[in-house]
């Protein structure tokens, strides 16, 4: 089952720098290695989003029912979807802190809202993320702000996701790609696969 929504901006409300820097060390707290997949969404089409109550990661699809397959990238030599940054995953945490509430948590684009710690020194490019049935890789691709993330959730949050704390904790999110497919739905379990000799 699903519930669709066209993006809807309301009217934006956007914390304040010294509210955005109290939150950050909530996000910091987020558990290092098993967490908890919070909300599914896709975007089928422009501003548009759908929270789902289960999705199917695919090889080449990534978010069954999501347009990453149809979108270009600068990033790609033929200018096709780049298969870096198939699926997009952001902290739950981080994103409630820039989105005020739970219902505009879809606003930032990402596909996959997780309680888990995304930073780099916890997930470095290569580590395994299993959820449900499925399995991604974090990858190197960087996940950067946008206009539009600025748009929605005030320039201090874009300015605050490219701090070097901001870049360290990685609070945009991060990208990954599939390699096992699978079912997903809010409430899995988040395992970080470590390799052997890792922390």
């Amino acid at each position: 089952m699903t519930a669709d929504s066209e993006t809807s901006e309301h009217t934006p409300f956007h914390r304040t720098p010294e509210e955005l820097l109290a939150g950050v060390d909530g996000v910091r707290e987020s558990p290092r290695d098993a967490g908890v997949l919070e909300l599914v969404v896709v975007r089928p089409g422009t501003c548009q989003r759908r929270v789902l109550e289960a999705a199917t990661l695919d090889l080449e699809l990534g978010v069954v029912g999501d347009t990453w397959i149809e979108r270009g990238s600068s990033r790609t030599t033929d200018g096709g979807p780049n298969p870096e940054a198939q699926v997009t995953v952001m902290n739950s945490r981080a994103v409630d802190l820039v989105a005020t509430t739970r219902e505009r948590w879809p606003l930032a684009g990402d596909q996959l809202y997780v309680d888990l710690d995304l930073s780099t020194e916890n997930l470095p490019t290569g580590t395994l993320l299993e959820i449900g049935d499925a399995r991604l890789e974090v990858t190197a691709a960087p996940h950067t702000g946008c206009a539009q993330f600025k748009e929605r959730f005030g320039v201090e949050a874009l300015r605050l996701t490219a701090t070097p704390d901001g870049r360290s904790l990685r609070l945009r999110g991060i990208n990954t790609r599939v390699v096992r497919g699978g079912d997903v739905r809010p409430g899995d379990t988040v395992r970080v696969v470590r390799s052997e000799g890792t922390a």
